[in-house]
C-alpha cells in the first residue's frame, strides 16, 4: 500500500493520477538528476548556509533593538517597553528551501501597532541601517505594490518586508498562518503577509516536501534556461513554479522527483487554460478581503492562465501573463514533453527490432545517452533567443547616474509588458512580440540598458504581398506613457529601434562574442536524425521515404524562413561593430520562431479529444495520449484516475489580453459570462460557469467551469499558405526613424 493510502491523506481538490511508487530506475535517474542540479551550481555551500543563518539573526536583533528605540521615543509605559518586539519571517525561495548560491532573503518584518511603515520603517530604521557598517546597498521602495527595503547585510541580499499588526505586543510564538492575522491589517500589510502565508502553505499541502524542493529546483533551472523565467516580463516568477510543481507533487504523491519532471511538462501542456490551478478549495473567508472569483469581478475574466495562491485570500499569481507568453510557454511545454518521450520511444523501438542488428545500434544509442548525460543536457539546453528570430525590437534607457538608472529600470521593465500587448492588440495579433526577460548592458556604458524583443508574423496565415504593419503611434503611446513616470528627472531617456539579427550588437552574446554561426546541435536537429535513424530501422522498403524526408528537411533548413539552419547570405555579412538600423520599415519574413520551441497557439495545445473535467472540485485533467510514454523514467504502474479528468476544458485561441492601466483599450475588454443553471454545482470554492459560444449556444461542458471571452480580433483567413507560394513581407514603420530601403 502506497504512502499516501497508508497515512489516510488526500492532497489537492482532485483524487491523484497516480499513486504508484517509484521503480528501481526512477530511483537510478533521481539520483543522476539531483547530481545533475549538484554540477550546475543549484545548491549553496554548507559554509554559505551557515552565513545565512548567521545574516537573519543579526537582522532579527537589529529590529528588535529597532522596536525597543521607537517605543521609548514614543513614551510606552515600561510593561509595554519590556515586551516590544518584531519577529522576523522568511518566504520565497529560501523559505522553501529552493535557493542557490548568492540569492537573496525574502524576509518579513512584523512589528506592533505603534510601528507604522512611513514612518518608523522607512524612517527610524532605514536610518539605522544606513549607519550600519556591515550593511551595504541599501535601496528602500517605499512606493511600490509591496513595499520593501533591500540591502546587502555581510554581503547577504536581503529583501525586507513590513507588516503592521494591531497588537501592543508580538509573541515571539505568533503564528500568521491564521486567517485572523489579517483582522483590521491594511492592504498593505496584508499583501506582505500573503508572501509567508502562501509559502507556509505550499509546504503544508505536497505529500513530500523534499521530491517536491528537488522537483522546484529542476522546474526553476529549466525555466530560466528556456527564458520563461519573469513575472514582470509576462512569463512566470518564483512563486507561480512553485505552484505548478506543488500541483503535480499532489497529482502523483509517492513519485520520485525524475518522474515529476517529466509529468510537469505532459500535465501543462495539455492544460485547458484559462481554467485556474488550484491546490485546494477557496475559502471566501469571513473578513470580506476580495478573492479571485471571475464571476463576480470582471477583472478576473481576462486572466488567461490563473494559478490561484492557496492562503487566504486566495489570489491570481500570474495576472502579468498575456497571450504571447502564454504561447511561448505552452510551446515549451511541448518541447519539454516530447524530449522526455524520446528515450521511452527508443526503448520500444529496441524490444521491437531485438532480433536485427538495428539493435546494437540502438543498445550504442542508449548508452551514449546515460554516458553524455543526454536527458537532461538537451532538456535543459539554452533557448538561443538571438538565433530565434530575424527582427527585434530594442529598447534602450539611460539616466544620469547609477541610482536614476536603477529607478528609471525598475520603471521600465514594469512597462514593457504594455508595450508587447498594444503591439499585438493593434496588429490583431498578427505580429508577436517574444520578450527578452532579461536586460543587457554595453561594458562601454554603464548608465546604458537594453531591452530586446523578436517578432515575427503569426504563424499559418498568409499575407497580401506588401502588407506591413505600422506601429508607430504604439510605440509612441508606450513612449509617452513611460516618461510619465512621477519620479522621472532630466538623464532618463528612452528610445525604440528595429534592429536586424544580423545587427544585433555584440554585448547581447555570451563573452560579448557573436557566434560565426547559428548553433547546430539543438534538439530539434536530434529530432529529425532520431526520426530518420527510427524510419530506417522499420523496414528497407522505407528507405526512400526516409530520403524523401531528410531532403525536405534540408530543403527547409535552406530555405530563408528558417533561418536557425539556413547558411548567412551576403545581405546578412558580419560586421566588427553592428550598428541598430536607423529605420523601422524592415522586411521581416513570415517565418516559424527558429529557437527551437513549436510554439503552438493556445487553442491547439491538445491534439487529442478529452472528457470534460470540474476543476472546482472534482477533477483537473489530461489526455491519456500514452499514459506510461515518458522517457527518462520506467513504466509506472496503471494509472488509477483516468487521464482525461485530469484537464480542465480546452481554453479558447482567441483570449482576450489584459491591458492594466489603459484607459485606450478598456471599452474593448469583454465582460459577458453568465452563469449556467443547468450545471451542477462542485464541490469546491467556485460555482460552474455558463460560457457561450459565437453563435450563442452552449459548450458541452457538463460539470465544466469555462470561461470565454469573445474574440474582439478581425476575422482572420483560415487556410494555411502554400509552401510554394511566396513569402510575403512585412515592413514595421516607427515614427522615430527614417524610411528603409528594405534590405
Amino acid at each position: 500500500m502506497s504512502s499516501v493510502q497508508q497515512n489516510g491523506q488526500r492532497f489537492g481538490i482532485t483524487e491523484p493520477i497516480s499513486l504508484g511508487g517509484p521503480a528501481e530506475l526512477d530511483v537510478i535517474k533521481t539520483r543522476e538528476l539531483e547530481k545533475y542540479l549538484q554540477d550546475v551550481g543549484l545548491y549553496e555551500s554548507d559554509e554559505e548556509a551557515v552565513k545565512r543563518e548567521e545574516v537573519l539573526g543579526i537582522l532579527d536583533q537589529i529590529v528588535k533593538t529597532w522596536i525597543k528605540t521607537i517605543s521609548r521615543a514614543k513614551g510606552l509605559n515600561d510593561q509595554l517597553l519590556h515586551e516590544a518586539n518584531a519577529k522576523i519571517f522568511t518566504f520565497g525561495s529560501y523559505r522553501l528551501g529552493v535557493h542557490g548560491p548568492g540569492a537573496d532573503i525574502d524576509t518579513l518584518c512584523v512589528g506592533p501597532r505603534h510601528a507604522t511603515r512611513e514612518g518608523d520603517f522607512f524612517g527610524e530604521l532605514q536610518r539605522m541601517l544606513s549607519e550600519m557598517p556591515e550593511v551595504t546597498e541599501l535601496h528602500p521602495v517605499p512606493d511600490a505594490h509591496v513595499p520593501l527595503m533591500g540591502f546587502k547585510l555581510n554581503g547577504v541580499s536581503i529583501d525586507l518586508l513590513y507588516a503592521q499588526l494591531p497588537l501592543w505586543v508580538i509573541p515571539e510564538d505568533l503564528d500568521i498562518s491564521q486567517d485572523s492575522i489579517l483582522q483590521n491589517a491594511d492592504e498593505q500589510t496584508v499583501r506582505s503577509l500573503n508572501g509567508c502565508r502562501v509559502t507556509d502553505q505550499i509546504l503544508r499541502l505536497v505529500p513530500n516536501i523534499q521530491n517536491f524542493r528537488t522537483t522546484l529546483r529542476c522546474m526553476r533551472f529549466w525555466a530560466k534556461r528556456r527564458g520563461v523565467y519573469s513575472n514582470v516580463s509576462g512569463f512566470l516568477g518564483g512563486i507561480n513554479w512553485a505552484l505548478l510543481v506543488a500541483r503535480i507533487c499532489q497529482l502523483y504523491p509517492n513519485a520520485l522527483p525524475n518522474m515529476l519532471a517529466s509529468r510537469f511538462f505532459r500535465v501543462y501542456n495539455q492544460w485547458r487554460w484559462p481554467n485556474p490551478v488550484l491546490l485546494c478549495s477557496m475559502d471566501e473567508g469571513s473578513l470580506g478581503l476580495q478573492v479571485w472569483d471571475p464571476r463576480r469581478n470582471p477583472k478576473d475574466r481576462l486572466h488567461i492562465m490563473p494559478i490561484i495562491t492557496p492562503a487566504y485570500p486566495c489570489m491570481n499569481s500570474s495576472y502579468n501573463v498575456s497571450a504571447s507568453t502564454l504561447r511561448i510557454m505552452t510551446g515549451e511545454f511541448q518541447r519539454g514533453k516530447e524530449i522526455c518521450e524520446v528515450r521511452f520511444r527508443q526503448v520500444q523501438m529496441v524490444g521491437f527490432y531485438a532480433d536485427s542488428l538495428t539493435l546494437l545500434l540502438w543498445l550504442d544509442a542508449l548508452q551514449a545517452m546515460e554516458t553524455n548525460k543526454a536527458d537532461w543536457d538537451t532538456l535543459f539546453e539554452p533557448f538561443a533567443f538571438f538565433e530565434a528570430y530575424k527582427n527585434y525590437l530594442q529598447i534602450d534607457i539611460s539616466a544620469a547616474n547609477v541610482d536614476d538608472l536603477r529607478k528609471w529600470k525598475g520603471w521600465v521593465e514594469s512597462r514593457l509588458r504594455q508595450l508587447t500587448l498594444k503591439i499585438e492588440r493593434h496588429t490583431y495579433d498578427m505580429l508577436q512580440c517574444h520578450p527578452h526577460p532579461h536586460d543587457f548592458q554595453d561594458a562601454s556604458r554603464p548608465l546604458n540598458c537594453s531591452y530586446f524583443m523578436g517578432l515575427q508574423r503569426k504563424q499559418g496565415v498568409p499575407a497580401a504581398e506588401g502588407e506591413q504593419f505600422d506601429i508607430r503611434r504604439t510605440v509612441e503611446e508606450f513612449k509617452h506613457t513611460v516618461n510619465g513616470y512621477m519620479l522621472w528627472i532630466p538623464g532618463m531617456e528612452i528610445s525604440v529601434s528595429h534592429i536586424k539579427r544580423r545587427s544585433l550588437p555584440n554585448f547581447v552574446f555570451p563573452g560579448g562574442i557573436r557566434p560565426s554561426h547559428t548553433s547546430k546541435g539543438t534538439w530539434d536537429s536530434k529530432r529529425r536524425s532520431e526520426h530518420r535513424i527510427s524510419s530506417a530501422a522499420v523496414s528497407n522498403t522505407t528507405t526512400t521515404t526516409t530520403t524523401e524526408m531528410s531532403s525536405e528537411s534540408k530543403a527547409g533548413s535552406n530555405s530563408p524562413g528558417d533561418g536557425r539552419k539556413r547558411k548567412w547570405g551576403a545581405d546578412e555579412a558580419l560586421t566588427d561593430q553592428p550598428k541598430p538600423s536607423k529605420h523601422i520599415a524592415v522586411s521581416v519574413p513570415v517565418e516559424n520562431s527558429e529557437g527551437g520551441s513549436p510554439n503552438p497557439s493556445v487553442g491547439s495545445i491538445c491534439s487529442s479529444p478529452m472528457k470534460d473535467y470540474c476543476t472546482n472540485g472534482k477533477s483537473d485533467h489530461i489526455s491519456k495520449d500514452s499514459v506510461d510514454k515518458v522517457v527518462v523514467f520506467s513504466k509506472d504502474p496503471a494509472e488509477s484516475l483516468p487521464i482525461e479528468k485530469i484537464a480542465t476544458p480546452q481554453a479558447p485561441s482567441q483570449e482576450a489580453e489584459e491591458l492594466e492601466e489603459s484607459g485606450d483599450f478598456g471599452n474593448q475588454m469583454i465582460q459577458q459570462i453568465t452563469l449556467q443553471d443547468a450545471i451542477p454545482m462542485a464541490t469546491a470554492t467556485i460555482p460552474p460557469l455558463e460560457a457561450t459560444t459565437l453563435n450563442g449556444s452552449l459548450f458541452p461542458n457538463e460539470a465544466v467551469e469555462e470561461l470565454e471571452v469573445l474574440p474582439m480580433r478581425q476575422p482572420e483567413v483560415a487556410h494555411r499558405a502554400s509552401v510554394q507560394q511566396r513569402k510575403p513581407i512585412i515592413k514595421l514603420n516607427f515614427n522615430s526613424l527614417g524610411k528603409t530601403n528594405g534590405k
